[in-house]
């Protein structure tokens, strides 16, 4: 009697053992697809607000700025690490409150940087560092420029030695826009690569300073120019290569690889 029992047995066994499998199939599914819906972050804009920044406060404004997009990058991989996580007001306390209180120490740096060498800027600090979120995900990743024309050197005497270092150009690059919404797979290598974009335009606004007067005609397109044109096409394609692993590769980011000058 036992044995005309074991292949139902069997049966019951393997058809649990199938079920098993199954609902697990469509755990890890809701768990993928709870990923790639992770809400992001939305921050307010700061360098927009900061009025004309003096030519001796440009490098520290800079790096405050895309410290703000640093803030912003780190939430939003918080905020996929930690779904699931705590209560109602979990991604408040845990994620957007220290976001906040972050975001008010760089703004005020960067006011009181502004106001060694010129009239410090009237922000509404409370507002600029409070974000809220992209319930969907996707966003801005990187709503900072992070780079901004300087005002002239300040504290130059008129006709005396370094008025030549306040008149030097800047480089105007233009803006990285109409990107598709960004998957969270992709958003921390995307956010740092815009920064990146950041980065190389402040070192060659840095390189038109300190080359005044090197070379001919064409010294600055062929020295800071084309270089920082190559340098920012290999930045664009990583960003069309790591938004495309995930979505659609958008194309054509090629374009906004080539600046000019603010004479």
């Amino acid at each position: 009697m036992n044995r005309s029992r074991t292949p139902a047995r069997r049966w019951q066994i393997a058809g649990v053992g199938a079920v098993a499998v199954a609902l697990v199939g469509v755990g890890l599914g809701v768990a993928s697809a709870a990923e790639t819906s992770a809400p992001t972050v939305n921050c307010p804009a700061v360098a927009g607000k900061l009025g004309a920044v003096p030519a001796q406060a440009k490098a520290e404004i800079e790096r405050n700025l895309a410290l703000l997009n640093t803030q912003i990058a780190e939430a939003n991989k918080r905020l996929i690490s930690s779904q699931g996580e705590g209560g109602a007001n979990f991604i408040q306390n845990a994620i957007l409150g220290p976001l906040k209180d972050k975001r008010v120490a760089t703004i005020n740096r960067m006011a009181t940087a502004i106001g060694r060498n010129a009239a410090k800027p009237a922000l509404n600090v409370n507002a600029l560092a409070t974000c809220s979120l992209n319930q969907n995900g996707g966003g801005n990743a990187a709503p900072e420029p992070a780079t901004v024309p300087a005002a002239g050197n300040a504290g130059n005497n008129a006709g005396g030695n370094n008025a030549g270092a306040g008149a030097a150009p800047t480089v105007n690059c233009p803006a990285v826009t109409g990107l598709p919404a960004i998957p969270a797979q992709a958003q921390a290598e995307v956010t740092r690569n815009l920064e990146l974009l950041n980065t190389q335009i402040a070192e060659a606004n840095q390189r038109l300073i300190t080359s005044q007067g090197q070379g001919g005609a064409n010294f600055i397109q062929n020295a800071i120019l084309g270089p920082l044109a190559d340098k920012r096409t290999a930045v664009l394609n990583r960003i069309e290569t790591a938004i495309g692993r995930n979505a659609p590769k958008p194309e054509g980011l090629e374009r906004f690889a080539t600046c000019s000058l603010n004479q």
